[in-house]
């Protein structure tokens, strides 16, 4: 039993998540995200915690990011693209049990001060931007460190926001570069 309520987008979403854990679900019906699903989340952040798992694709995003934006203290779960299709279809409701449950061990709150532990700097001395491998890089240090695959912008405002330790990165970064070669 997993104690966070987990927001996902739709039923069959739901469906793939019950079948991995056994938690309690709110649906946000897609973007159409309503006041009164905001609000349920947010009474269920305050009561026991919340996990976003959002497909891995634009509009998984920017649902993502509403829900973010509008309520404090809830936490990100990311399944990596790969794992989250099927002829040529991306969502939660792809995965595997393995990957959701995998996704929601390495579930991620933002953190609410400002920090800048990672620059623009360690973007392009590790090859997370700037060279033709960047992409690739970041899905795979993404994945090692449970925050998704993004363009590098964004890629840095997780490693800051989602309190990512330098240790963790140096440890994903070993990973990546050992799964490279």
């Amino acid at each position: 039993m997993i104690k966070e309520c987990i927001v996902v987008e739709g039923k069959n979403d739901a469906a793939a998540v019950k079948r991995a854990v056994d938690a309690d679900i709110i649906i946000t019906s897609g973007f159409g995200i309503t006041g009164e699903t905001l609000n349920l989340i947010k009474t269920a952040v305050a009561k026991r915690g919340v996990i976003v798992l959002t497909d891995p694709d634009f509009m998984g995003e920017k649902i993502r990011k509403i829900i973010g934006d509008r309520i404090p203290g809830v936490k990100h779960a990311f399944i990596p693209r790969e794992e989250a299709t099927q002829k040529g279809d991306v969502g939660v409701e792809n995965a595997s049990p393995d990957s959701i449950i995998k996704a929601l061990s390495m579930a991620r709150c933002e953190v609410e001060e400002k920090r800048l532990e990672f620059g623009q700097d360690d973007m392009i001395i590790f090859g997370l931007t700037g060279c033709i491998a960047a992409a690739d890089m970041r899905a795979k240090v993404g994945k090692a460190l449970g925050i998704g695959y993004t363009n590098a912008k964004q890629f840095l405002n997780r490693l800051n926001n989602y309190g990512i330790t330098r240790e963790e990165f140096d440890k994903a970064i070993e990973t990546a570069r050992r799964d490279a070669k």
